[in-house]
């Protein structure tokens, strides 16, 4: 693993990470970072291109085409785009974070998701350990309210959950915490793009 290819962070920075496959990645993607970063008080936010995801059967476009469309869609000082999963070999999300928790140990990192995936993370691999191990910051998205907030998850850590009121406090909260935010929504997803077409020749839709 060549070192010059992984983010940097100083100690005690609080670094959010958002991961998916972004096939392709879009501006819902860049709303829900940014808001995540004013909600939480995140010193960075890495984006983490997944080779593949788990739980989904179709294999994503090539990693590179997916790391330029999203070098390329989010520009912030302070967001990076990083294939950081592709470097430790792993694929789900505890085995990420238990990487990265190694390569950085004085770092402190916030998971981030929309809400449509807290609604379904009692499906991924050793849920209870991400909650457990990180604080997590939920950013609802178009529809996904209701299921997201009576989810196994959020009933199940539910004693966890810090008000919104007091979200800018979640980065330096010791684990199991997690934070549900509403915000203004963007509707569009990387689904209704791929339908769209041209994303495959590696042209974003319009």
């Amino acid at each position: 693993m060549e070192r010059s290819t992984i983010p940097y962070a100083r100690p005690g920075q609080v670094v959010g990470l958002f991961g998916g496959s972004f096939d392709p990645p879009h501006q819902g993607h860049v709303h829900v970072t940014r808001e995540a970063m004013k909600a939480f008080g995140l010193d960075r936010v890495w984006w983490l291109v997944s080779p593949g995801n788990p739980l989904k059967k179709r294999g994503p476009a090539p990693l590179v085409q997916r790391m330029v469309a999203a070098r390329e869609v989010m520009r912030h000082p302070w967001v990076e785009v990083t294939d950081i999963e592709a470097l430790t070999g792993t694929r789900a999300t505890a085995d990420t974070l238990a990487a990265l928790r190694r390569l950085y140990p004085q770092v402190r990192f916030v998971w981030l998701m929309g809400a449509d995936n807290l609604a379904q993370f009692h499906r991924w691999k050793d849920w209870r350990e991400i909650m457990d191990s990180v604080p997590v910051g939920v950013v609802a998205r178009p529809g996904d309210r209701i299921s997201a907030r009576m989810s196994p998850a959020a009933r199940l850590y539910a004693k966890y959950r810090i008000d919104g009121q007091a979200r800018h406090l979640l980065g330096r909260a010791q684990a199991p915490a997690w934070c549900f935010v509403n915000v203004p929504m963007v509707d569009v997803s990387s689904t209704e793009l791929r339908k769209r077409g041209g994303w495959s020749d590696g042209v974003l839709p319009e």
